[in-house]
């Protein structure tokens, strides 16, 4: 157990444990409320899939939206606005072109400069992917992380959290012409 956090190293770690290292750690930030079983569920027709259940209790325990490394997206729209985006709806929403994200990969937090930290909805433990189309282009943005939820929530408590660009984020090919 890290004393100064409250929350055992990755990955002892409970989901019980780390929600009440999360609830202390954002403290008197002024975040949203928590969010309601009935905006999760909104979402979750939204998308087609259960959220993994670690989001699930962030949002109905912690707060709607504005905690992890950059903030991520409200549930719906609070009134504070952590990306460009009213909430990850409309994140979704924008993504979901026809070459956009795979069904189940949802915007979380937006980084900025076109760059975003994505969740699986169609992993239990939400494994995390990495959106940067800044890196080479638009067929190369999307990259797992090899992360789930928990282990990224872990380390940003205890501030070896990265902000991006991600060290274990798989790289494009050396055939892309646009690198």
């Amino acid at each position: 157990m890290d004393k100064a956090s409250g929350v055992a190293e990755y990955p002892g770690v409970t989901d019980d444990e780390l929600v009440l290292a999360i609830r202390t750690h954002v403290a008197g930030r002024g975040l949203p409320d928590p969010a309601s079983a009935d905006d999760v569920a909104a979402f979750e027709r939204v998308v087609g899939h259960p959220m993994p259940e670690l989001l699930r209790r962030m949002y109905l325990e912690v707060a709607n939206g504005g905690f992890g490394p950059w903030e991520v997206a409200s549930l719906t729209d609070t009134g504070d606005w952590f990306s460009d985006c009213a909430d990850i709806t409309m994140a979704y929403r924008g993504f979901a072109d026809p070459d956009g994200l795979p069904p189940g990969i949802v915007p979380l937090m937006d980084r900025g400069c076109a760059m975003w930290t994505l969740i699986d909805f169609r992993t239990a433990d939400g494994q995390l992917w990495d959106w940067d189309p800044n890196l080479c282009c638009m067929q190369h943005a999307l990259a797992p992380l090899g992360q789930p939820l928990a282990q990224w929530l872990t380390d940003w408590v205890h501030g070896k959290a990265h902000e991006g660009p991600y060290p274990q984020r798989v790289l494009a090919t050396a055939d892309c012409r646009n690198q």
